[in-house]
């Protein structure tokens, strides 16, 4: 285990260690616990709230605890399917809706309604409130989403929980309680080792790496939640150069001559990681990029650039699919492979590609690249998913659908054993341009048009 993953597990050990032991603590006073001590009898004496709300928080307390001590996945499944039991009363909202349908004028109806919103609420949505006013309980309520999203399956009842738990965390983490802070070399070690922990597009290795991220010429934000000072939810990285970058292992090659800021031309985004999977479907990251641009834009007037070197993890994939289908590859393609892989066909130079361990390796790759440039177009520009009109790779999608246009492909960008996995080495620039943004955005959400170099357009369509 490296110095870096080592730090990172001490890390979060601690923090456990200390919130459980303060949860634990909190607990203690209020005495004995509960005559029923299952899940669901522990619930129901946090929602009767009996001694008051200080009491009810430290229940609460120990309950989560509890939760966080629990040795296996089914006990925290039998946890859910407590909570879940605490809906809404059905005779009580049944009685609602005829009062709102005996209505007669708007003020009764006013108030009918307003007594259904009421019935309707199901007593777990309590509890849940009760979780963020223990220390660190919002963190808590995250973390357990992410457990439930995990163990619900199709369980209609877990389904509606988690419905409840989202609807609950996109209102508390609306943009406008986030904050946007910068993440460099000083800020604290603790976060600095969270930050190594969450990365998950291009793994940081050593401390000389993460220094190296954070060096001058990189920039490096974060979102954060008042309840979650030291959590980041999801942090974008940036490198600060002259012109498009097309390579990630010379973006992040620690031994490049470092950059004056004042002389570059281009900022270029190079990883975006959201950190709390317990946030899933609550969206950042087109908010995050904007403010950045604008951020960067101010700080440094010479950059006029701004793009992202994005990886393309659906490619290979696609390609396996695709890979028999007639229609692949032109015929001066199809011949050019032919010859220079001695296959019988074209798609047959297609599959050894696929097949190979080190296909970059292989004696007759640069034939096949032109062939391979194309094909990975085609997958960005013109290809669907399921829905017939996104994007069909999801990094595509969701930077199209934050108003970004598909600007270049790049052979060889990511030669990794992870990027030669997911889209044989490809990568791709798309170019954020301050004054399209929301043209580019409305048309892709509205119509499914896919913005993207003329050239880029015309290469995507070479087989159609």
């Amino acid at each position: 285990m490296s110095d870096v993953a080592v730090a990172e597990v001490g890390l979060f050990d601690r923090a456990w260690k200390r919130v459980s032991l303060l949860w634990r603590d909190m607990a203690a006073s209020v005495g004995s616990p509960t005559a029923d001590a299952s899940w669901e009898g522990r619930m129901r004496a946090c929602l009767e709230a009996r001694g008051g709300e200080v009491s009810a928080r430290a229940r609460a307390a120990g309950l989560a605890q509890s939760y966080q001590t629990a040795p296996e996945a089914v006990d925290k499944l039998a946890f859910f399917q407590a909570l879940a039991g605490f809906d809404s009363d059905f005779k009580a909202v049944e009685a609602a809706m005829g009062a709102v349908s005996a209505a007669q004028d708007t003020a009764s109806r006013a108030a009918a309604k307003a007594k259904l919103r009421q019935a309707l609420e199901p007593p777990r949505l309590k509890l849940l409130t009760q979780f963020t006013t223990i220390p660190d309980g919002m963190k808590f309520l995250v973390d357990m989403r992410a457990d439930l999203m995990l163990l619900m399956g199709h369980d209609p009842m877990l389904q509606a929980l988690e419905r409840d738990m989202r609807g609950l965390l996109a209102n508390w983490f609306d943009l406008g309680f986030l904050e946007l802070r910068r993440i460099d070399w000083s800020s604290p070690a603790a976060l600095l080792e969270k930050l190594v922990g969450y990365e998950a597009v291009h793994k940081i290795r050593t401390w000389r790496d993460l220094k190296n991220r954070l060096d001058s010429d990189r920039r490096c934000y974060a979102f954060f939640h008042p309840r979650m000072p030291e959590e980041p939810l999801i942090f974008v990285e940036v490198a600060l150069v002259q012109g498009l970058s097309g390579s990630v292992q010379k973006l992040l090659d620690e031994k490049a001559p470092v950059l004056d800021p004042r002389m570059a031309d281009t900022a270029i985004f190079y990883s975006i990681n959201n950190c709390q999977r317990g946030l899933d479907g609550i969206s950042f990251g087109n908010s995050l990029i904007k403010r950045v641009v604008t951020l960067l834009a101010e700080e440094l007037r010479g950059l006029k650039t701004f793009s992202t070197l994005s990886p393309i993890p659906g490619f290979r994939r696609w390609l396996e699919e695709q890979k028999d289908a007639p229609d692949l590859l032109t015929e001066e393609e199809a011949k050019s492979l032919t010859e220079a892989a001695g296959t019988p066909d074209g798609n047959a130079a297609i599959a050894l590609v696929l097949a190979a361990r080190r296909p970059l390796a292989l004696p007759w790759i640069g034939k096949a690249e032109p062939v391979l440039t194309r094909l990975c177009a085609r997958y960005l520009v013109l290809e669907t998913g399921k829905d017939g009109r996104r994007a069909r790779d999801p990094v595509g999608h969701f930077h199209l659908s934050n108003g970004a246009r598909v600007e270049r492909v790049n052979w060889r960008g990511d030669t990794s054993e992870k990027g030669l996995k997911e889209s044989l080495g490809f990568m791709v620039n798309y170019l954020y341009d301050p004054a399209k943004i929301e043209e580019y955005h409305e048309g892709y959400v509205g119509e499914g048009s896919r913005p993207a170099t003329t050239a880029l357009r015309r290469l995507a369509r070479g087989s159609r």
